[in-house]
């Protein structure tokens, strides 16, 4: 049993963990890399990235995630969004697991969750998989020696892909599981090897916990200008907007790709780390992004390689869509050492529109962002979900309601808030199709989003020249230097404008009915800006 790295008073045994095979707490990099390669875990890939594949599972499995519903958490948490196991059947679930794990080597990582110290988060993730470590410990913070000496986890996570949880038994839909009793403070993940069920249950975790500190977690990625962190950005956005394409921009300081909180001294990365997806991936447009690929320790998911040359396919989905690679921060040249912004001076909504309609920005008012930060409308894009193969319409509130704990009111809340007294231009972008819907029309360009951004971060947006949105009420710029103007108009991109239209009333009705939920807890200004 590996002791080095870790507090000698709280190891896996004190927790009530014991029995297992050989335990390895907090190995660096290289010694993780060595045994998922020795375990077969996966390949070793060009310049050191560990190549690996998940199984059946290439995306998370919201279906099978359930909240345990104890008295302490029974009257806080959402549950027409969150489905419930009742707490003997977590108890059964937890001991079928451990006696599973019983005898077998498993991965202990002690990390920190939240770049500010004032609310830091310690979590100790266990997991039967070296890759798995290595993965958590890229995307989580990492501590030094003497911060590990004295490490006491406040919530403890057991990954173990190869059991196999009993619906009759344990209360869930499938053999897949991801369990978070918020009031034990544990945690258990089984039947899935996609690692990125490990950072989206802290996500949950720490969705539940900030706001009662007054702190607006944020499924967002956020930049902030070189030298001056008082101009800072943050982007909105579900899986596959371009959350973490669009912050990577070399003029800006990168916070981080994913996951932030909003306090009442600033904004603070959650995580250490990214998780970038790679289809489509180029060195023209994405030129950090992809030179992540080859790093020592990158690890590389689902993608697929030349059993030879290892050279990557960066356009074969054969595998998944989904595909993904996982670094450190720091492979980032201009990522910020702190992991910490300020107050957001731009708030810029994320949105993959697969009907064609919306442009490809637009300015909005504080009570229209209310709105469009409540609607979340998107399209899930194929792979982020196991099922999804094509971008399907969708709204998640709050742009991340698969792992909102809390009623969307609780977050709409804070965000309103927050805005109002710090002040922020509030941006919807559109990164989803234009001249047509899925199908039929093309993916916004790239080099024009950024274009757009840009101006708009740096101020330049602000005095051009803007129409009103016949549908959407939101404020549009009719040119932007290096823009083609006829993007800014999507109706102008279709071949048939009225097919346009039809397309424009239909999603204006989408909006509408399922902003109807909300009506009865928001307030005047922000009905004001509903649409429809």
């Amino acid at each position: 049993m590996n002791n080095a790295r870790v507090n000698p008073s709280f190891r896996l045994e004190d927790q009530g963990l014991g029995g297992f095979g050989n335990v390895y707490y907090n190995l660096i990099e290289p010694a993780l890399v060595e045994h998922a390669v020795r375990r077969g875990e996966g390949r070793l890939g060009r310049g050191g990235a560990l190549l690996v594949e998940t199984g059946i599972h290439t995306g998370r499995s919201p279906k099978d995630k359930f909240i345990v519903r104890t008295p302490a958490v029974v009257d806080a948490i959402w549950w027409d969004n969150n489905a419930p196991m009742a707490p003997d059947a977590f108890d059964r679930l937890e001991a079928d697991m451990i006696a599973h794990m019983k005898g077998r080597d498993y991965y202990v990582q002690d990390l920190f969750a939240c770049a500010d110290p004032a609310h830091r988060l310690d979590v100790r993730v266990i997991t039967e998989l070296a890759w798995h470590g290595l993965f958590i410990r890229h995307l989580l913070r990492r501590p030094d020696a003497a911060e590990l000496a004295a490490f006491v986890p406040e919530f403890t996570i057991l990954n173990c892909p190869s059991f196999e949880a009993d619906p009759a038994r344990h209360g869930c839909r499938s053999g897949t599981v991801i369990a978070l009793n918020l009031e034990r403070k544990r945690i258990l993940i089984g039947g899935t090897a996609y690692a990125g069920e490990n950072k989206k249950s802290i996500f949950t975790l720490l969705n539940y916990l900030l706001p009662e500190k007054g702190v607006m977690p944020m499924h967002c990625s956020a930049n902030h200008a070189v030298g001056d962190e008082s101009d800072t950005a943050v982007f909105f956005g579900l899986s596959g907007t371009g959350k973490t394409t669009l912050s990577a921009d070399p003029a800006r300081v990168l916070i981080g790709d994913d996951e932030h909180g909003w306090s009442d001294e600033g904004t603070f990365n959650f995580e250490g780390g990214c998780y970038a997806k790679t289809i489509n991936l180029s060195p023209e447009a994405e030129p950090e992004i992809f030179a992540t690929t080859t790093r020592f320790s990158t690890v590389v998911e689902n993608m697929v390689f030349d059993p030879e040359t290892l050279d990557l396919d960066f356009d074969d989905d054969s595998l998944t869509a989904n595909m993904r690679c996982a670094y450190p921060l720091d492979f980032i040249s201009n990522a910020s050492e702190t992991g910490l912004g300020g107050h957001p001076r731009s708030i810029v909504l994320l949105t993959c529109d697969a009907f064609g309609v919306l442009p490809p920005i637009a300015r909005l008012t504080p009570a229209q962002a209310m709105y469009h930060f409540l609607s979340g409308f998107t399209s899930k894009v194929a792979g982020t979900e196991r099922g999804v193969t094509e971008p399907q319409p969708t709204f998640s509130t709050c742009f991340g309601a698969p792992f909102m704990p809390r009623r969307p009111e609780v977050y709409g809340k804070l965000l309103q808030d927050k805005i109002a007294r710090q002040g922020a231009t509030c941006w919807l972008v559109n990164t989803g199709w234009t001249g047509g819907a899925y199908g039929t029309g093309t993916r916004m360009p790239i080099r024009a989003t950024r274009a757009l951004l840009r101006a708009a971060l740096d101020g330049s947006l602000a005095g051009a020249e803007f129409r009103r949105d016949p549908n959407m009420g939101f404020d549009v710029p009719v040119a932007v230097p290096g823009v083609d103007p006829a993007l800014l108009d999507p109706r102008c991109t279709w071949a048939d404008p009225e097919a346009y239209d039809r397309q424009a009333a239909r999603l204006v009705a989408m909006f509408a009915e399922n902003f109807a939920q909300y009506l009865p807890f928001i307030d005047a200004d922000v009905k004001s800006a509903a649409i429809g």
